[in-house]
């Protein structure tokens, strides 16, 4: 069986060497000595002002969008994880949905200015699969309409636009640490920014709003994360070297034994500039009706691709009404296919994997 993705374990003695140290401190949680080592680690390794460690991914989302000071519209991508819009309308403002370049995959700043009204108050996007969005086109937006731009950068990880990394853009980004993400804590997430200010506001609002023993500024949630959790980042920051380079092996491979066999199937795009970090493999398809036939003869194989993302998030019971049109959303999300990819994946796991595709009946 080979699934759409494994996480990546490192040696057991190294996770067990910081085992003994929350042992010998016992100190399990509230900002304790490995997360503030992490913290520090992660801030010097993607070239960050500001880092501060959270819960997970959906909760730095949630904490960004309280700290907008009014309610209303946000601009946001369809073609996303449903974290994405979920956390939008958790705190209760009203998703706008944006279409996506259709090469890159990510919210185009060109179609967002028809939708921008006086009840218009952020945006969120998301760097589709690790692929930057337009961070000039989005700022502009921003500073013609004084809109703070928060980027859902879960996928993002150690990518770099023109050598710059793509978390010192906008207001501030959102990091996933899950289990499935090429650099993950188990559970994890982190918020990045540029901004002292705002850092301060997230410390406070992480921790219940305390800045003193008995005492609150602000409303704050219990998103601290662990020291357990925190060791299993150190241990595989030591690693992310190796991770990066077997990604971008399986990429490139997948992407050559594929565009050779002369299928009708196309491939997401990143500038020249983009340092990407090959966190995944999708490809196009045709019609619906090719993707659905691959799937189908990969699952007979024992291979389990993702349709992700899918269903494009403005088509679900609960958003369908909110405004956007984004054909170019809709169709992708029902072509596109993401291919296992991961770590230890071997070069035969990927033969089968292509092997399955060209003999499901869709070879030119």
């Amino acid at each position: 069986m080979i699934q759409v993705t494994l996480p990546f374990l490192p040696p057991q003695e190294e996770y067990e060497a910081y085992l003994r140290q929350i042992w010998d401190k016992n100190w399990l949680t509230n900002n304790g000595p490995l997360l503030i080592e992490l913290e520090q680690q992660l801030k010097a390794y993607l070239g960050v002002d500001h880092l501060m460690m959270m819960t997970n991914g959906t909760v730095t989302l949630q904490a960004l969008l309280k700290t907008i000071p009014r309610k209303g519209k946000i601009l946001t991508t369809p073609f996303s994880y449903i974290a994405t819009c979920s956390a939008i309308l958790w705190e209760e403002f009203t998703p706008v949905f944006i279409d996506i370049d259709p090469l890159t995959f990510n919210a185009d700043p060109r179609h967002a200015e028809q939708y921008i009204d006086k009840d218009t108050v952020g945006v969120l996007i998301t760097h589709c699969f690790g692929v930057p969005c337009d961070v000039v086109g989005w700022e502009a937006i921003s500073k013609a309409h004084q809109l703070p731009v928060i980027y859902d950068a879960a996928h993002a990880f150690g990518v770099k636009v023109a050598g710059q990394s793509v978390l010192n853009y906008g207001y501030a980004s959102s990091l996933s640490f899950h289990a499935t993400k090429l650099f993950h804590t188990i559970e994890g997430g982190a918020i990045a920014t540029s901004s002292a200010s705002l850092e301060r506001e997230i410390i406070l609002r992480r921790n219940f709003g305390h800045d003193g023993p008995d005492t609150f500024s602000a409303v704050g949630i219990n998103g601290k994360n662990s020291e357990f959790h925190s060791a299993m980042g150190l241990v595989n920051l030591k690693h992310i070297g190796n991770i990066l380079q077997s990604r971008k092996q399986q990429y490139e491979y997948y992407k050559t034994q594929l565009e050779d066999a002369s299928l009708n199937v196309s491939f997401q795009h990143f500038a020249d500039d983009v340092e990407y970090n090959y966190s995944y493999f999708p490809v196009v398809f045709s019609s619906e009706e090719i993707l659905l036939q691959v799937v189908h003869h990969l699952q007979k194989n024992y291979i389990f691709p993702r349709r992700y993302f899918y269903p494009s998030l403005n088509t679900l019971s609960f958003t369908k009404d909110f405004e956007g049109s984004v054909p170019v959303a809709e169709s992708i999300a029902k072509r596109i296919l993401c291919l296992p990819i991961f770590h230890t994946m071997t070069r035969t796991q990927q033969d089968l994997v292509i092997d399955s595709i060209l003999n499901s009946g869709i070879h030119a």
